[in-house]
């Protein structure tokens, strides 16, 4: 019988690896603007802040920006990503119906698809204008800061994502979340391990591989 673990461990043919490769390739390039953009804002308002005299409150911010990117990527995949939303007469069910079921449906389908591992500009910015322009109606160092941090860990996630699908790292972090996310999906894994970057919220709503499986799937990690 062939356990959790080496599902994900399994050699591949040398097409097949060429074939990974080239959507490893199309993935990246649409990551590539993503990572820019939000990355030139939350570093832009990183050097602003530190020539301030407040530079430790907008630092703590930025920081519990990027922790709260971690509960907020949970609650996205497991009731957005992982929610249905029928298609109706009003105009805010016809919106989420078109905008966000399509979207992690494909990403389940094709879980190696380069369309279909990582956002873009166009599925996020409309998200990050709104955050960021209503934080400016707070002083700079509070939430204009945390909305960066939380952008930052955005793109951060995205990396990790894109690395979990294309990429073999031996780091013990990156094995442990590659087979957390692969388990995930696979056929009994689409109700459990939600979180993308970690396991935390997971144990926090119950919503954890069971026990077993994770012995099984963590036990060649030494």
């Amino acid at each position: 019988m062939t356990t959790s673990s080496s599902l994900f461990d399994l050699p591949e043919t040398r097409h097949e690896g060429v074939r990974r490769e080239l959507e490893a390739r199309k993935a990246r390039h649409r990551l590539y603007p993503v990572s820019l953009l939000y990355t030139a804002y939350a570093s832009t308002l990183l050097f602003m802040a530190l020539r301030k005299e407040t530079r430790l409150i907008a630092l703590i911010s930025f920081a519990m920006g990027s922790a709260a990117w971690t509960a907020l990527e949970y609650w996205a995949h497991r009731y957005i990503l992982h929610g249905r939303f029928p298609d109706g007469p009003g105009l805010f069910q016809r919106f989420c119906h078109r905008f966000f079921d399509h979207l992690h449906l494909e990403h389940h389908k094709r879980p190696w698809d380069g369309n279909h591992v990582n956002g873009t500009i166009k599925d996020t910015l409309p998200f990050a204008v709104i955050l960021a322009g209503v934080s400016y109606l707070f002083p700079f160092h509070t939430l204009p800061m945390l909305i960066a941090g939380l952008l930052q860990a955005y793109v951060l996630e995205e990396w990790i994502h894109h690395s979990v699908h294309f990429c073999n790292f031996k780091g013990r972090y990156f094995q442990y979340i590659k087979r957390h996310h692969l388990y995930h999906h696979s056929p009994r894994g689409s109700h459990v391990g939600f979180g993308l970057t970690n396991g935390f919220w997971d144990m926090v709503w119950q919503t954890r591989i069971p026990e077993d499986e994770r012995r099984a799937l963590y036990q060649s990690m030494g």
